[in-house]
């Protein structure tokens, strides 16, 4: 379906956004329209022409057009443009509309309540005094006529709206003290004119304006800092590059860089573009992108993004991607999106929203009518009615949600959490239960060699005679072992006869004959009667119980060691993981991974629920399943078979640095790759939902509670009435208060990631340590990072070891246990491998 944005001009308040919903709703091919009020514009889906749309919103009373589409530039010029109805407002009505208010006030008020001398003609003189008044109103209301076209457009197409509202306020006022200075004319008796002029009502036909107007100020100020976030992140991208054309560096406008160009960044630039280091290092600050405050080292063959900022180091960098094509123009169109969407819970709103406005109109009436059968005169029954009139606020309601919107993806934004739309800010509030994918997601994907054990072998040889046979393997498993070769220094040999097979690989080194892989691989290929070693099946046993991989290394026919290779936990997932059980929500851990690496790793984190063996097939059934018994399902995931599993979730949160199908099918991403920024994103929702409530809860009971006073409910009771220029006063703030209230999110402070996984990792040390105990090994002989590994691999093939740190550099070992054992067997072990224990 195809997504067309428009500009919409002429709306006031939610009955305005009700009224052009329904009109382009009505044309034939349109499947979809939202209309944002705040931002002024509106997304059709469907297969309609724009000629069509525009046509329907003007029947409808309001003008439009399609949205420009000149990238980071054009909305920077859009935002701009925001900044003109709060000029027009000051200049050309609030100004001269206040000056002429103070004349009329010191006219109808100031020389009977403080006693201030008029001019000597109005003196005494009634008649020259309320043509005055009305002299003076009719230029307020010439100033704010915008108010009268905009509400008599309304009325004529047959959807009265805010304005609607405050002009028949304003123009019943006026047509009323009209009357009574027609009538003053015919008038003798000087009691009588006196009577005339103190009931005139000009003074609050022009303070109704005005008043409004002050609010209408009040609400485009609040509303220009609803959008700061969109446009703090367009300040980001430079004016200007140095670029290297003809073999010298010239300085362009950014917007004239092409793809292959090459940038030259020193400390201070700010990048025009995304692309490629190919020469030099730098250092980036890419806060502003990703959320990360640790700025990014960069060397040749690093991507570099666009708005970064280069703290350190000079490079030159290929421009691969300009323009709409940059990860900024993509973050920024996120927000927009985002921030013009409309939230479920909006839907409410507006169904009220469409019928408040002839609502308050018949109630208005009624008003009047009820005044005029319990005896009270026509002024008085007027008053009240145009009280009901202008205390009437559709505007709040309209406002309520998408300001919320805009200041909670806003915030999110500059946190690194990128919200695709109101609905997934909505729902991410309301998040219950959250499943996460394991590989790459709770850990960081990258497969590295956790233990070494050998018998029969010496383990360097065993390392070379593996790196040998394994660096012609692309499989993960196998870069995890030549990287550990590697960094231990190992020189491979010559392999022959290289076959990869399913479950290991096989070669020939050296006329001898080398197999690795798992248990089973080793027997088809060795001989089913191939046994392992005591220390090899405790090894075996050991490891597949953690959760590591264990590789079988057999040369000959005989199994001679074990080389585990393992995925780390990520720093961040075990503080998340807690923060979540915290916050009452569920966990789950839905992997293709066997059942006992998943367990395993569930258990070190604290999940409550584990998933395993799952094809990605079968991931999206397994969270339908989850949603069935939950309300609310958020799938955190990152690669390419999560893309499923994230579509069908209530929240689908994609990890930044994994596979684009994931980023592109999920609702949320989350830009620094973050597990902790998956809590952030609930939090931020539940913030946003709570404050899209209040917003609902202000804008109604204000209304309910607001038109009753000014229609008299409280005269039977005390006596007091509501001055209709108090009601316009009290309208005018209304949608300020909503703004505003809005506008407290930015407060939003995201959990300090490191800081809480650092805590929460804490925690669960300190309650294994009531069980584990550490020691330190003094060692000497230890020359290189072989000797490290050889040390390493020898102490934790021991069952009672949990894992140790071994560093030639220090010359000691601190090895962590997790059941009680001597340390004279330790001592032991570390001289078995050859080294000696001070």
């Amino acid at each position: 379906m195809k997504k067309t944005k428009y500009t919409v001009s002429g709306m006031s308040c939610a009955a305005c956004v009700a009224r052009v919903e329904k009109s382009v709703k009505a044309l034939g091919g349109v499947t979809e329209c939202d209309v944002n009020l705040l931002l002024g514009n509106m997304t059709v889906t469907g297969e309609v022409e724009p000629s069509a749309v525009i046509s329907a919103v003007e029947k409808a009373g309001y003008g439009a057009a399609v949205e420009g589409k000149g990238g980071i530039r054009d909305t920077e010029k859009a935002a701009d443009q925001k900044e003109s109805p709060v000029r027009d407002i000051i200049v050309k009505r609030l100004i001269p509309s206040g000056i002429l208010l103070l004349v009329l006030m010191y006219f109808s008020m100031g020389h009977v309540m403080w006693g201030f001398p008029l001019p000597p003609f109005f003196s005494g003189n009634p008649r020259a005094v309320a043509l005055m008044e009305m002299l003076l109103c009719i230029a307020v209301m010439l100033l704010n006529k915008s108010f009268f076209i905009n509400g008599v457009k309304g009325a004529l197409h047959l959807s009265p709206n805010m304005d609607t509202l405050v002009a028949l306020g304003s123009f019943a006022s006026f047509a009323y003290s009209t009357v009574s200075v027609f009538l003053m004319s015919a008038e003798t008796s000087g009691e009588a004119l006196h009577g005339y002029l103190h009931g005139l009502y000009f003074e609050s036909a022009a303070m109704i304006l005005v008043l409004i107007s002050v609010g209408k100020l009040l609400e485009a100020l609040a509303k220009g800092k609803t959008t700061s976030a969109i446009r703090s992140l367009m300040d980001l991208s430079p004016k200007y590059a140095t670029v290297i054309r003809d073999g010298a560096e010239q300085r362009i406008p950014a917007s004239l860089v092409a793809v292959g160009d090459i940038l030259v960044l020193k400390r201070g630039d700010t990048v025009a573009c995304d692309g490629v280091v190919t020469e030099g290092e730098i250092s980036c600050d890419e806060s502003a992108l990703t959320g990360e405050s640790i700025p990014s080292d960069k060397s040749v063959g690093k991507r570099v993004l666009g708005a970064s900022t280069v703290t350190s180091g000079y490079a030159k960098v290929q421009a691969d991607r300009v323009g709409e094509d940059t990860a900024i123009a993509e973050v920024i169109r996120m927000v927009k999106e985002a921030s013009g969407s409309k939230a479920p819970i909006a839907k409410a709103a507006d169904k009220v929203a469409g019928i408040f406005v002839p609502a308050v109109l018949l109630i208005s009436l009624a008003v009047a009518v009820i005044w005029l059968l319990v005896s009270r005169d026509f002024g008085y029954s007027l008053a009240r009615a145009v009280s009901v009139l202008v205390i009437s606020c559709p505007c709040a309601l309209g406002l309520a949600t998408p300001v919320a919107v805009m200041v909670g993806t806003g915030v999110g934004a500059r946190n690194g959490i990128l919200f695709k739309n109101a609905e997934a800010l909505e729902l991410s509030g309301k998040i219950k239960c959250v499943a996460f994918d394991k590989t790459g997601t709770l850990t960081e994907g990258k497969p590295t060699v956790n233990r070494v054990v050998t018998d029969g072998i010496d383990e360097a040889l065993m390392v070379k005679y593996a790196y040998s046979v394994e660096r012609k393997n692309e499989h993960p498993l196998a870069r995890a072992v030549s990287e550990y070769a590697e960094k231990l220094g190992a020189i491979p040999d010559e392999a022959c006869d290289y076959e990869a097979c399913v479950g290991g690989v096989m070669a020939t080194v050296g006329g001898e004959k080398i197999h690795i892989g798992n248990l089973k691989f080793i027997k088809e290929k060795n001989g089913s009667d191939l046994s392992l070693s005591e220390k090899l099946a405790d090894a075996l046993e050991r490891e597949a119980k953690e959760g590591k991989t264990p590789l079988i290394f057999a040369k000959e026919g005989k199994a001679l060691g074990i080389i585990s290779v393992g995925d780390k936990i990520r720093d961040d997932a075990i503080g998340a993981v807690a923060e979540l059980k915290k916050m009452g929500v569920k966990t789950v851990m839905i992997t293709g991974d066997t059942e006992a690496s998943a367990k395993y790793t569930a258990e070190r984190l604290g999940i409550d629920t584990v998933i395993a063996d799952v094809l990605p097939a079968d991931k999206a059934n397994r969270i339908k399943a989850l949603s069935s018994e939950n309300s609310c399902v958020a799938m955190v995931g990152d690669g390419i078979n999560d893309s499923v599993a994230l579509t069908e979730a209530d929240v689908g949160i994609a990890i930044g640095s994994g596979a684009d199908v994931a980023q592109d099918s999920a609702n949320v991403v989350l830009k620094r790759s973050s597990i902790w920024d998956a809590v952030s994103t609930i939090k931020l929702g539940r913030r946003s939902l709570m404050n899209i409530y209040e917003n609902l809860f202000w804008a109604f009971i204000y209304n309910i509670i607001g038109i009753p006073l000014a229609a008299g409910a409280l005269i039977p009771l005390l006596g007091w009435e509501m001055d209709p220029m108090f009601g316009a006063m009290a309208m005018s703030i209304s949608s300020f208060l909503v703004v505003s209230n809005a506008l407290r999110l930015n407060f939003f402070k995201p959990a300090d990631h490191k800081i809480n996984s650092s805590k929460m990792t804490t925690n669960i040390v300190n309650e294994k340590e009531k069980t584990m105990k550490t020691v330190t090994i003094k060692i000497e002989g230890m020359m290189c990072p072989h000797c490290s590994g050889r040390v390493k691999g020898a102490l934790e093939a021991n069952p009672a070891v949990e894992s140790c740190d071994v560093s030639h550099e220090r010359g000691d070992a601190i090895v962590s246990l997790k059941d009680d054992i001597d340390v004279s067997v330790l001592e032991a072990i570390v001289t078995e491998a050859g080294y000696k224990v001070v």
